[in-house]
């Protein structure tokens, strides 16, 4: 086909055989079919790295404070009296929310994000953040509260 075809096929509205509509030279380098696929995957990568991202991982969990002993400090501050927690000796109580799956809720109390700190702060003092709650203040210290912390994030 010459440049005489191609201009004739143009004037009707026709695309001639050959003739890559995008390309607006016939000697230009045609694209590679993988350009297409790169935005794809910066997608895939993006969602493999944000689901990375909301889960408390066991090594994270270490960090936040001693698992074993928040599981102790449930029973000894008496948090059993109110709500269920499971593998915690006499914590069988409803009056409270029960604490299983903790790990997997989205908020405290409703409405404060479930985060890490934002729990210990909740521990800590619970009227400070929701005023009128009916979750008492057990005196519970920063540490005690890290490690309380870091048994109800590992239950998921």
């Amino acid at each position: 086909m010459d440049d005489r075809d191609a201009a004739q096929g143009a004037r009707r509205g026709s695309i001639p055989r050959g003739i890559d509509p995008f390309l607006q030279r016939r000697d230009a380098p045609r694209r590679a079919v993988a350009v297409p696929l790169v935005p794809l995957f910066l997608y895939l990568a993006a969602l493999l790295v944000l689901g990375a991202c909301s889960r408390v991982s066991d090594g994270d969990v270490d960090k936040l404070g001693n698992a074993a002993r928040g599981q102790q400090l449930l029973a000894q501050y008496q948090c059993g009296g109110c709500h269920a927690i499971p593998d915690v000796p006499g914590a069988r109580a409803g009056i409270g929310p029960p604490l299983a799956a903790w790990g997997r809720r989205s908020y405290i109390a409703g409405h404060l994000p479930n985060t890490s700190p934002m729990l210990q702060r909740w521990i800590m003092n619970p009227d400070a953040l929701v005023p009128g709650t009916l979750m008492p203040a057990m005196g519970v210290g920063e540490a005690d509260a890290r490690d309380m912390v870091a048994y109800l994030m590992s239950l998921s």
